[in-house]
């Protein structure tokens, strides 16, 4: 079935009036499926993961990778893009040529290779462990300047340290409703 927005009621993740033909920084989050904590149980697939990432501008002449992270249940990357898609385009016409690829391509092609060489260690090492980990899609953010580059950069890094205090974190539970009590408390909220 094809696509409808009436039926389907998907947001779009592209960025409204941006000119993707642009070269530039697109931030990534990738989460586990069901935001699970994979990653964080299984490191092997950890290392399958960094590998793959590090190999993607093996794969695109035209990509440069920046910070990458990988968290329990997610990972956040930044993924520079160097030739424009409109330069592509023209080298496209020519006989052989191949169109630059889409931030979606690279992720899918990613997210691909990381599924197929995790179920290939499950088969290999006969380990009881669920081969789909990805969740359906991912989150992009266009960079637009230095400065916000600098700040992503460094909410990557600080990323782990934070990690006991991030809604993803299913051990927060309870520092949520503790917190929600203490500040009833202090508020004098019933």
């Amino acid at each position: 079935m094809k696509y409808n927005p009436d039926i389907h009621h998907r947001k779009s993740i592209r960025l409204k009036g941006y000119d993707y033909s642009q070269g530039g920084a697109c931030f990534i989050t990738i989460c586990a499926r069901n935001k699970e904590l994979y990653f964080q149980q299984h490191p092997e697939l950890k290392r399958i993961l960094i590998r793959q990432w590090q190999e993607i501008p093996d794969r695109y002449a035209n990509i440069r990778l920046d910070e990458f992270v990988i968290m329990p249940n997610h990972i956040h990357g930044i993924i520079i893009v160097g030739a424009t898609l409109a330069v592509a385009q023209a080298r496209e016409k020519r006989a052989g040529a191949r169109p630059a690829p889409t931030i979606g391509e690279i992720i899918g092609i990613f997210k691909s290779l990381c599924l197929h060489d995790w179920l290939k260690y499950i088969k290999e090492n006969r380990i009881d462990a669920v081969g789909k980990f990805w969740q359906r899609n991912y989150y992009e953010h266009i960079i637009r300047n230095e400065d916000e580059l600098n700040k992503i950069r460094e909410y990557i890094q600080n990323n782990p340290l934070k990690w006991n205090l991030d809604r993803e974190n299913p051990e927060r539970v309870g520092q949520d409703l503790l917190e929600d009590e203490i500040f009833k408390r202090t508020k004098g909220v019933q």
